[in-house]
């Protein structure tokens, strides 16, 4: 699977750490490329049009907090952005929500319970059912 990755300096450590622990998929970086200090848009942006587009099937996005990142994504139409902090929210924004993207707060998160979201994450896949009504109206609202 290709995924978009992107960071800004408070994430950096954390991405890099998690490119490593998922060697089976095929990571697009969207930067930051180091620990200097950035606006998490920067990167942030364009990941989250990487999915939306079509060219990463899904995005992994960090910051500090996790809240910029989520921000920036939910700005990108066709984006549905999850900021988790725990493995059943993350199961949860998959099967209820589609989310598309996953955002960590690098600040707050260790790695190994990082790699525990993002796996949780990636293998629960989208129920369907009555949660594609409401898919459909986000869908709606984008447009309007």
């Amino acid at each position: 699977m290709k995924l978009a990755i992107a960071s800004d300096h408070a994430g950096y450590q954390l991405k890099e750490a998690l490119k490593k622990a998922f060697p089976m998929h095929d990571f697009e970086d969207f930067g930051t490329n180091d620990e200097s200090s950035m606006d998490y848009p920067d990167s942030g942006f364009p990941a989250a049009r990487a999915v939306a587009e079509g060219s990463c099937e899904l995005g992994i996005l960090i910051c500090g907090s996790g809240i910029g990142m989520s921000i920036t994504a939910n700005k990108v139409p066709g984006i549905r952005a999850a900021l988790c902090t725990i493995t059943d929210v993350a199961r949860l924004s998959r099967m209820h929500n589609n989310a598309n993207v996953l955002v960590l707060a690098g600040r707050f998160t260790a790695v190994a319970y990082a790699i525990e979201i993002v796996r949780a994450w990636l293998e629960t896949p989208f129920e369907g059912g009555r949660h594609e009504q409401r898919l459909s109206k986000i869908n709606q609202g984008e447009r309007k």
